[in-house]
């Protein structure tokens, strides 16, 4: 029979593999398949739809069996462990791979774009960046602590922390002032390597039409521009705007029942970090609609003053994620309302 299906599950040196027909019997399980291995086995086989989970590698895998002429599907793994037959006692490879193999077969099923090598190459940059981020507030936070046991309490504004740092440098006694004065040290290098990749961001956003045109939109910088070119592409993924906010968590959670619609809080599911870089560009955004007199201030203003300060922020970078996918997706421009 001809394969029709098939479930791969991705892993460091082993793969299991498991192939369905179109009745849905199975007609390959190799639960054992090296790495050096998998290339030549899915080249055998004849054109057919792949399923397998969004992690680390499947890009690259997606990419190679696509030019074999398969037809690649990626699935979040929180959406395939349903189908596993056997749960949480009885996981194991072989049942992973007849999960997702079964997953990718449903028509309901929610699938994650496939990313080319340059958009990989874009958000590698931005991965970078946000570990020297994380390693400069960690630095600061261990600045602040060291300090707070001689006495001197800073505080939380960063920059206030590496002017106090050396104004109280010469008050700390043997050690500690040998420890704190290299934490300041490291800060200043952190500092630079994030001011440097910001640039890398600023060039890669400043060559992109695309970008340049996202860039418009009021609340989207050369990073959430970057970052969200390098992760949707064009948008082709998702049917609407509505799509897109909704991938980024920006969409309340439903919890109706009996005829009765009941709203939650926003979802938070999908990429937290394009999700963080609109909500902070919603929050420019509206820190600056106080003093415009646009349609889309007055709006800003006036959700503010009637649903608060953060329903507002999320409904702007909401309204921003819906804009950009038609700026990315149709082509158009952005049209300022006045």
């Amino acid at each position: 029979m001809t394969i029709v299906f098939l479930g791969i599950d991705l892993a460091k040196n082993v793969f299991a593999l498991h192939g369905v027909d179109a009745t849905g019997r199975a007609c390959l399980v190799r639960p054992c398949v090296r790495r050096d291995q998998l290339l030549e086995s899915v080249a055998k086989l004849p054109p057919c739809t792949i399923g397998m989970e969004a992690c680390s590698g499947a890009h690259h895998w997606a990419r190679q069996f696509a030019g074999f002429g398969h037809t690649v599907r990626l699935m979040a793994p929180k959406f395939v462990a349903p189908y596993r037959m056997s749960g949480r006692r009885g996981k194991n490879d072989a049942a992973d791979a007849a999960a997702i193999c079964e997953a990718v077969q449903r028509p309901t099923m929610r699938f994650v774009p496939i990313k080319s090598e340059l958009s990989q190459c874009r958000l590698a940059i931005h991965t970078v960046r946000q570990g020297w981020v994380k390693a400069r507030t960690a630095t600061i936070n261990r600045l602040r602590g060291l300090m707070s046991e001689f006495g001197i309490v800073l505080p939380l504004k960063a920059q206030t922390v590496r002017r106090q740092t050396a104004e109280h440098a010469d008050k700390l006694p043997g050690w500690m002032k040998t420890a704190c004065l290299d934490l300041l040290d490291e800060l200043r290098r952190l500092d630079e390597r994030v001011a440097e990749y910001d640039e890398h961001i600023r060039v890669m956003a400043q060559a992109d039409d695309r970008s340049k045109t996202l860039m418009q939109v009021p609340g989207i910088g050369a990073t959430t521009a970057s970052a969200l070119l390098a992760s949707i592409g064009h948008g082709h993924d998702f049917a609407n705007g509505r799509q897109l906010a909704a991938w980024l968590g920006l969409v309340p959670g439903q919890y109706s029942s009996g005829g009765k619609q009941r709203l939650g809080r926003i979802t938070k599911a999908g990429d937290s970090y394009l999700r963080a870089l609109l909500i902070l560009g919603a929050r420019a955004t509206l820190a600056a609609a106080a003093k415009k007199k646009d349609r889309l201030s007055r709006w800003a203003v006036a959700l503010s003053e009637r649903r608060g300060y953060w329903k507002a922020v999320v409904a702007i970078a909401a309204k921003n994620a819906r804009m950009a996918w038609a700026m990315l997706a149709k082509g158009e421009a952005f049209k300022p309302v006045t």
